[in-house]
């Protein structure tokens, strides 16, 4: 149906809705049971089973595979079967890893769905976009996402962005008037559409299409979603396991060729002997292979993607929402945090504490949005009920305060509603007011003018008038008169000098100041032009109870914070002051005026920006970023969007950011506060540790094991380790310990360090020396007890000597991996017990162990029991590589060199 050629009258008739109540409960369940979500069709959801068979999916297991055939063929059954349990449990343990991610990518995406503002049932409320059903009035405001195709009912000023859809670069007027006759998409004037976006005005609208029906939907068609990028700390682990993986398959050739030589069966090659070549060479193949698996670390990306999304859900718990997952890396490498004041530094529960009126300064008690106060002058109460500027206040204004005024109850810019409480505390009822006086005419606030102004009818004198309010410094500007006790005179230098005076009073006592002005309304010329000055309003924006510790926490962290602010210079000051902002401050419009190389110089001592305009936003990060700093930057309105794609990390407020700010960001703040920000970069820098951590352990590990089976074939001693107590190791070690890494608590100093330099590679010196320094440890301690077994035990029966000798070696380093974690968690100063998760896998992992040791399934791994002599051996082994693992730490924190990385 051409909603866009009917009228709105029409429209909402055919929906059953009523313009003033909005839908029902039971409509809106009846029309979600007949048109679904307001979505579009995503890609298929996740099935299990599909990737539980992907673990398959690997050179290495199909290698493996072949080897059960092989086991198979020379009637080797216990080791096929026993190669195919462990290879399940692997795919397991993946499945479970990789599931675990992709519900937790999943549920964060459900986190990110933007929200709309509907008319339901007689009360305004927000609703998540997808659950929009035709019929739903929905009213938009500047900055917001329209979640579905809608025809407009009423709009004042309305402008949209329609690039996304009619390619159209500037932006749409909008109106209500139906359009007479068949009209292309573009010039359908009174309809917006999904995805589009209000870049200025506002609107109330009635849904006529969702989801596939939208516009949007017929062009989106059956295409899926794109897939998932990698994240770059994803790219690098990947790029350095296939390097890994490289190395390891040489050595396993050599492993192989080594020990086929040494047992002479490549003369059954020469001879054509090729499947008798197989079936004898099988053990030295499987020890290959198995090696290969327990070098490799497959998990790899696994683990960095459940490290990164568990860390995310840890975030949205602390009030910040990563909308990215390669987001989380740059936080942990962010240097500059350039916020915004009111709102994020400040608590945004505006009271007006001051008036200058009349040349003269009222105060007015009270504090929040509480309508207990009083306005008085010289400490007496001042009769000002009457008084033009709490009129102006109270018509010049979109907030609605309830009669409770609790800040619950509260709806609108908390600016507009602090001069609805200031204009009650006067003695006036907003309400009444409201009733009275018809608005006629709006011209919304926007960034660049700084003012707001409307037409409003008198009811006694039935004129019409404008009211202005706005930035004193842009008001002024448009003024010629000023009123004073009711009369209007002449707006002199002096007394413009004077009131610049008073703006100026207030902005050093941390007040927000608004001007006000109004004149006789005139069709003939522009609404904000020859205006009348009334006075000022200054009010206070508290800072928030926790943001100067946060200040002084990003300084010992080494992350300088910067103040980029829309108010008045002095309140800027005054307010970075009370919160520990340390530098020099400019006005925007000044630092713009700079020669690129003067900005240059500036941006290193500048720390407070005041009347910033959203292109010096976008210029700040750009200097910013030249000089190599990794910029956080925030933002809530439209304009803003530019500078937050811009910045490494783009930051939208949830409570007061426009839908088109959100889109555009990397991550979202829940509560608005500068404190959530610095939350979210210590969360970053944890979960990179953790997973350097993993790297760590999981590296060191598999190189013990990779030099263990070379040397021991050097040295020409027995094969330390079948290939299933190499995948049993592999299994036990590289599993539920080495994940429940990711989930360690941050170390205390984490937020004394200074921040990770982007370009630092994850295998840096100080990790390389780890990994090879207590490989080596491990190998030294586990050839040294294979020494000792052989010694020891050199008399017995040769099957009880070699499964003697391997069952120690297999314990041992089971044994020295698991104590191997906490060695690296001593580095960051974590507590043994301070992961109960870890706790619990390491605990598990050392009875899985036993089990294999003390009951019947040992046979199938060919171990024997251990005696109380050889636990004594491995315990004393394993304590001291422990130890002196311990002592390398210190030494290397106590070398220069590896200092920096």
């Amino acid at each position: 149906m051409d909603f866009y050629r009917l009228s709105s009258r029409r429209v909402l008739d055919h929906f059953k809705v009523s313009p003033d109540n909005g839908l029902s409960p039971s409509n809106v369940e009846s029309k979600t049971k007949e048109f679904g979500f307001n979505e579009l069709i995503a890609k298929k959801k996740l099935n299990p089973f599909v990737l539980f068979l992907k673990q398959f999916q690997s050179f290495i297991i199909y290698i493996l595979i072949f080897a059960v055939i092989v086991s198979i063929l020379a009637n080797e059954f216990i080791d096929a079967i026993v190669i195919l349990i462990i290879l399940i449990f692997n795919a397991f343990f993946g499945f479970i890893q990789e599931y675990k991610a992709e519900k937790a990518i999943e549920a964060l995406k459900k986190l990110t769905a933007l929200k709309t503002k509907v008319l339901r049932d007689k009360k305004v409320i927000m609703i998540d976009t997808k659950e929009v059903v035709p019929g739903d009035l929905v009213l938009l405001e500047e900055g917001d996402k329209v979640p579905a195709d809608s025809r407009i009912l009423e709009s004042v000023n309305l402008e949209m962005s329609e690039a996304s859809l009619t390619g159209e670069s500037s932006p749409v007027s909008k109106s209500s008037d139906v359009l007479a006759k068949e009209v292309p998409l573009a010039e359908r004037k009174n309809m917006v559409f999904s995805t589009t976006a209000v870049t200025k005005g506002r609107a109330k609208c009635v849904v006529t299409s969702i989801g596939m029906n939208t516009e949007v939907g017929k062009i989106a068609g059956m295409v899926s979603e794109v897939g998932e990028e990698m994240t770059p700390l994803q790219k690098k682990l990947e790029h350095l396991g296939k390097w890994i993986a490289a190395v390891t398959v040489i050595v396993c050739l050599l492993v192989f060729i080594t020990g086929v030589q040494d047992q002479g069966l490549f003369t059954l090659l020469k001879e054509g002997r090729i499947l008798e070549f197989i079936l004898s060479s099988k053990i030295w193949f499987l020890t290959a292979v198995s090696l290969a698996v327990a070098a490799v670390p497959e998990g790899l990306p696994a683990i960095v993607t459940i490290s990164l999304a568990l860390g995310v859900r840890r975030m949205v718990t602390r009030k910040a929402l990563i909308r990215r997952l390669p987001s989380v890396e740059t936080l942990g490498e962010t240097t500059v945090i350039c916020s915004d004041k009111t709102g994020t530094l400040t608590k945004n529960e505006m009271t007006v504490k001051k008036v200058y009126a009349d040349s003269k300064i009222f105060d007015v008690s009270g504090d929040g949005y509480s309508l207990e106060g009083k306005v008085s002058f010289n400490s007496k109460p001042a009769d000002l009920k009457d008084h033009l500027i709490f009129k102006i206040g109270a018509l010049c204004n979109n907030a609605v305060l309830s009669s409770s005024s609790k800040d619950d109850e509260i709806a609108g810019d908390p600016t507009e509603a602090a001069l609805l409480v200031s204009a009650q505390k006067a003695g006036i009822n907003h309400k009444v007011m409201l009733k009275q006086w018809k608005r006629l005419k709006e011209e919304p606030f926007d960034s660049v003018r700084k003012m707001m102004s409307v037409v409003v009818k008198d009811p006694k004198t039935k004129k019409s008038f404008v009211f202005t309010k706005g930035a004193p410094e842009h008001l002024l500007l448009l003024c010629l008169k000023v009123l004073k006790n009711g009369k209007q005179s002449k707006l002199t230098s002096s007394l413009k000098k004077e009131i610049h005076k008073k703006n100026e009073l207030f902005a050093s006592q941390a007040l927000r100041v608004l001007g006000f002005a109004f004149k006789e309304y005139d069709n003939h010329e522009p609404l904000e032009k020859n205006l009348i000055f009334v006075g000022l309003q200054g009010m206070i924006d508290p800072p928030r109870d926790t943001v100067k510790d946060s200040v002084a926490k990003c300084k010992e962290a080494g992350i300088r914070v910067i103040m980029v602010t829309g108010d008045n210079r002095h309140t800027a000051e005054a307010v970075a002051k009370n919160i520990g902002i340390e530098g020099s401050s400019m006005n925007g419009i000044d630092f713009a005026r700079l020669s690129k190389k003067q900005q240059m110089k500036a941006i290193q001592k500048i720390s407070i920006f005041s009347r910033v305009e959203p292109e010096h936003k976008m210029h700040i990060v750009d200097l910013l970023q030249i000089r190599g700093e990794v910029v956080a930057m925030t933002g809530d309105g439209v304009n803003d969007a530019p500078a937050l794609k811009k910045a490494d990390i783009g930051i939208a407020m949830g409570i007061k950011g426009t839908d088109v700010s959100k889109e555009a960001s990397d991550m979202i703040l829940e509560d608005d506060q500068f404190t959530s920000i610095v939350n979210a970069v210590e969360e970053g820098r944890g979960i990179y540790e953790n997973i350097k951590k993993f790297i760590n352990y999981l590296l060191s590990s598999n190189l013990a094991e990779v030099l263990i089976i070379f040397l021991t074939i050097l040295f020409g001693w027995p094969l330390p380790l079948t290939a299933i107590m190499l995948l049993w190791i592999n299994l036990v070690t590289d599993g539920l310990p080495a994940l429940s890494l990711s989930i360690d608590s941050n170390p205390k100093d984490l937020m004394k360090r200074p921040p990770k330099n982007a370009k630092e590679a994850i295998m840096n010196k100080s990790m390389m020396f780890n990994i090879f320094y207590v490989s080596i440890l491990i190998t030294t301690a586990v050839l040294g007890l294979f020494y000792w077994g052989m010694k020891t035990y050199a008399g017995f029966p040769e099957q009880f000597y070699i499964d003697k000798i391997e069952t120690i070696v297999f314990t041992s380093i089971i044994i020295m991996e698991l104590v191997r974690i906490q060695a690296v968690r001593s580095e960051y100063k974590l507590g043994m017990f301070s992961n109960k998760y870890l706790v619990f896998a390491l605990s598990l992992s050392i009875i899985l162990q036993l089990v294999v040791l003390y009951t019947p399934i040992g046979f199938y791994f060919g171990t024997v029991p251990l005696n109380v002599q050889d636990w004594i051996m491995i315990i004393s082994a394993t304590f001291v590589v422990y130890f002196m693992n311990l002592l390398g730490i210190f030494i290397k924190r106590k070398t220069p060199w590896f200092r920096d990385g």
